[in-house]
């Protein structure tokens, strides 16, 4: 039955994904493949509900083994091997999560096996903590061997092969195996670890495999304890119910699992691969763009991509590149073709220094430093007829902000001047800001007031923060954060294009900043960026190209998402189905 799901739904399983968050701007490559996860998780329902094999009537039902088992444990309590248990409360009707099939029982945790108790180390033993799980797996992957001396105080719990344990505390990270073999020396299990032996021989996997369902897990969070380190005791998980299948059953259950899962793991290899030459093939081809020495070549170049959108663009991470090449292309000045009647940027450079002049003589600025000049080693590629390379501090004037003295409450009411902090550059355009200062502010400290269309640059922050561009849509001041660059030319699209041009810049601003724990930007850095800058009507054409493309971008991305929720809504609606369906299977074997 399970096997058909996976054949009759393969492409659903195989392309339902959504990328991982990580820190930093844009998306990451990295897919988290949903609809194998999805897969997993209902071969583990079905498992554990008796839905995955069919039953034999033959059998001998759970209530006899466990008859046996409470046996057993009163022969070991008689031994001496194990302490008497307190008696465990009955289970009410209104406590078994899901009906099970004829010869199935529930039984609490703490009825179907027993512990080895604990002893302090004498010798060199291996240690068995959280670290020692591998819990994508559920596998022991790291153990430790230590010497007596180097024991922690909590080695203590004794083991065997076959053992379940189960983390008791940050219960959500499902640290939990069973000891699949005897280890040399002898195995000690932390404190933090229940440990349950399942009695006559019962199959540790199967119970493993409940203590990771759904069920289980919503059991452990409505009796924990704790917000940032939450745990569960171990009179708690004993009191836990369990399935109990018939013995015969668990083995066929286990047998089936381990294959299903193994064409899962197949499954995950094939996707993983075809991401792997996805990625290959859109790098490959993006490149033959930057590559492309005019612009006649690129689109050329971006024709042949463009025969392929659908099947080469197809995750946020390849969107997110193209958008990436359209700016790196754009600022090279290969996205649109030149015009030889421009007028070149060495004249708009010259107009401006001119007016910088003119304003330092009025002193509306303060007279610069002068920059240093341009090295071949900045350059990185060749410019096209009539554009410059210059320094950011040659056509703009940078400078930054202050945090007024929190202490100074004049300083912040009335709350009368927009005042932005690095945290708000995360957008493309800042049109109010959490936090105002007074006008006492302006006058007294360095807090700067600057006007609508300056660009802030976000100097500090850990995680994406730093190196983010935005652009005022207010009068604003700022904290020391930002760079505020204000424009000489007050053109639309020569702001537009140095906009663009920091955000292609954004990853190689980061890799600027210098410092330990936070690494900074600082105003000098943000002047001293070596900028190619084009004729002013190259710009507009730039600009007017980027925001098409952009357009292009964002709709493709938009898509994806609608076709990624259909999917994970699909996956997820099919295997509820396939959990809840009373009807679902049940075929009982001749």
């Amino acid at each position: 039955m399970v096997k058909q799901l996976i054949e009759e739904h393969f492409d659903l399983w195989s392309e339902a994904h959504t990328t991982k968050s990580t820190s930093g701007r844009g998306s990451s490559s990295k897919l988290d493949l949903h609809g194998i996860k999805k897969l997993r998780e209902l071969i583990l329902e079905l498992a554990v509900r008796g839905k995955l094999v069919p039953q034999n009537p033959d059998d001998e039902p759970a209530s006899v083994l466990l008859q046996r088992i409470a046996v057993e444990k009163a022969q070991l309590v008689k031994e001496k091997k194990i302490k008497k248990q307190k008696p465990l409360s009955p289970i009410a009707e209104n406590e078994k999560p899901f009906l099970l099939p004829d010869g199935w029982e529930w039984a609490r945790l703490g009825e179907i096996g027993r512990d080895w108790g604990q002893k302090t180390p004498s010798g060199d033993f291996t240690y068995l903590d959280v670290s020692a799980i591998d819990n994508s797996k559920g596998k022991i992957a790291s153990p430790k061997v230590l010497p007596a001396d180097k024991a922690p105080s909590r080695a203590r719990k004794k083991v065997a092969k076959g053992t379940v344990i189960y983390s008791t505390v940050r219960p959500y990270l499902q640290n939990i195996c069973v000891v699949d073999r005897l280890f040399t020396p002898e195995a000690i299990a932390s404190t933090a670890f229940a440990i349950l032996h399942p009695l006559q021989q019962m199959s540790g996997e199967f119970f493993a495999l409940y203590l990771r369902s759904p069920v289980f897990i919503k059991y452990v969070e409505s009796v924990q304890t704790g917000i940032a380190y939450p745990a569960i005791n171990d009179k708690q998980f004993f009191s836990g119910l369990t399935p109990v299948p018939p013995h015969a059953e668990a083995l066929r259950i286990m047998d089936k699992v381990n294959e299903l899962l193994a064409l899962c793991d197949q499954l995950e290899q094939q996707q993983t691969n075809n991401i792997t030459a996805h990625q290959t093939l859109v790098d490959a081809l993006l490149a033959t763009l930057t590559q492309s020495t005019t612009a006649e070549e690129v689109t050329e170049n971006w024709t042949r991509i463009a025969e392929h959108f659908d099947t080469l663009f197809t995750t946020d991470h390849s969107i997110e590149q193209l958008k990436q090449t359209v700016l790196q292309l754009a600022v090279m000045g290969r996205l649109v073709p030149q015009d030889d009647s421009d007028e070149p940027a060495s004249v708009l450079l010259e107009k401006i220094a001119e007016e910088k002049a003119r304003l330092v003589k009025e002193k509306k600025i303060k007279k610069q430093r002068p920059l240093p000049a341009i090295t071949d080693e900045e350059k990185p590629f060749p410019l096209p007829k009539g554009w410059e390379w210059c320094r950011v501090g040659t056509f703009t004037v940078v400078g930054t902000g202050a945090t007024p003295a929190r202490d100074n409450p004049e300083y912040y009411e009335p709350a009368e001047i927009p005042w932005v902090t690095s945290g708000e550059t995360g957008k493309d355009f800042i049109e109010s800001t959490q936090e105002k200062v007074s006008s006492l502010a302006v006058k007294e400290t360095n807090v700067s007031v600057y006007p609508i269309g300056t660009l802030i640059v976000a100097m500090y922050g850990q995680g994406k923060t730093r190196g983010q561009v935005s652009e005022l849509k207010i009068d604003a001041g700022t904290n020391q954060a930002c760079a505020a660059i204000q424009f000489v030319e007050s053109s639309v699209e020569h702001r537009k294009y140095v906009k663009l041009f920091f955000q292609k810049s954004y990853e190689d601003l980061r890799t600027l900043a210098a410092g330990g724990a936070q690494p900074n930007l600082n105003v000098g850095k943000i002047s001293n960026t070596v900028v190619a800058l084009p004729p002013l009507s190259e710009k507009c054409r730039i600009v007017t190209k980027v925001h098409e493309l952009m357009e292009l971008c964002d709709t493709l991305k938009s898509q994806i998402h609608q076709t990624q929720t259909t999917q994970l809504n699909l996956a997820n609606a099919i295997v509820e189905k396939a959990v809840t369906n009373p009807n679902h299977h049940i075929e009982k074997v001749a």
